[in-house]
């Protein structure tokens, strides 16, 4: 896998008439990799979507795909992008396949085979000759992404592709992306609203509010506090006597009860203590587990609780 970024966004921003929509944004997108877009309502995640693909102009800065530059090189850049920008536009009167058809037409060298190709790639064999109004929404999305895969890009763009799914059509979708980024190498860049879907899907998250960059960071790194104290289960059935046991020990900072025993926090270096000191009470411990942030802490954290949008 290249080193050389995908996407490339220098200094970024978009003003109409007097407000600044997304201010000065830099940030890298790594080849192979689910890249999450994250901001709350108006952060300007839609607007930095539509300038990559064309549909917006850029005041300042340059967005460059596979080292094209989208401003001065529009055509070389763009040939190298899939997109479905809020919702795939298909004939709901014609089939899956007539649709594929139509689309490959205006893209030169699209041969039949890679239709077939996209076909399997969806998984849509099996409905792909019925008509696009008898498609449920996960199918369609499903289509859209085949229609965005026909010209075989290095970059496929996704802006709020879960809106509407239920749950089995979102983890439908989520481990098919994750499938292309394996077996195509394929970058997906993607933006939601569902945090806990982005949590299990993405590589790298990019947060931005009031249209600046607020951090990028791979998800594990999102996930882990920036402490050297964290916070601990401790699994019970004797709580209160475990809360005095513990309160015993140096170097806890808090603690409490909680429905599966005592939530303690401390560092990472006194658990091996603790265990000990506990064991010798005699009481009875079924687990000890660091508790992780979510994505949806992390992000309200970082946002100062602005509701994601």
């Amino acid at each position: 896998m290249s080193d050389t970024p995908v996407v490339s966004l220098r200094n970024v921003t978009k003003k109409i008439g007097r407000s600044t929509i997304v201010e000065d944004l830099t940030f890298d997108v790594p080849q192979g990799e689910i890249f999450g877009f994250l901001g709350p309502n108006g952060a300007g995640k839609t607007t930095t979507i539509r300038m990559m693909v064309g549909l917006m102009s850029i005041t300042k800065g340059d967005i460059l795909i596979k080292g094209k530059n989208v401003k001065t090189e529009f055509e070389q850049a763009i040939r190298h992008v899939g997109a479905i920008v809020e919702n795939p536009e298909l004939y709901k009167y014609l089939t899956g396949y007539q649709n594929l058809i139509h689309y490959s037409r205006m893209i030169p060298g699209v041969p039949k085979e890679r239709i077939d190709e996209v076909v399997k790639l969806v998984k849509l064999e099996n409905r792909i000759r019925d008509k696009v109004k008898k498609y449920s929404l996960g199918m369609r999305q499903r289509l859209g992404v085949a229609q965005a895969l026909l010209h075989r890009p290095s970059l496929l763009i996704l802006d709020e592709p879960t809106n509407g799914l239920d749950p089995a059509g979102i983890r439908e979708l989520r481990d098919y992306l994750r499938y292309l980024t394996r077996t195509e190498g394929i970058t997906v860049i993607v933006s939601s609203h569902l945090l806990s879907e982005m949590e299990l899907m993405c590589d790298r998250i990019a947060v931005i509010q009031r249209g600046r960059l607020v951090d990028v960071k791979r998800i594990q790194d999102f996930m882990e506090s920036d402490e050297a104290a964290q916070t601990y289960v401790i699994e019970t059935t004797a709580a209160e006597s475990m809360l005095a046991a513990v309160g015993e020990m140096y170097g806890i900072r808090e603690r409490r009860i909680v429905p599966e025993g005592v939530e303690v926090v401390t560092e990472r270096e006194r658990i091996p203590d603790l265990v000990a000191h506990l064991a010798r009470t005699e009481l009875p411990i079924y687990g000890v587990r660091v508790l992780r942030q979510s994505l949806e802490d992390r992000f309200l954290e970082m946002t100062g609780g602005e509701k994601i949008g």
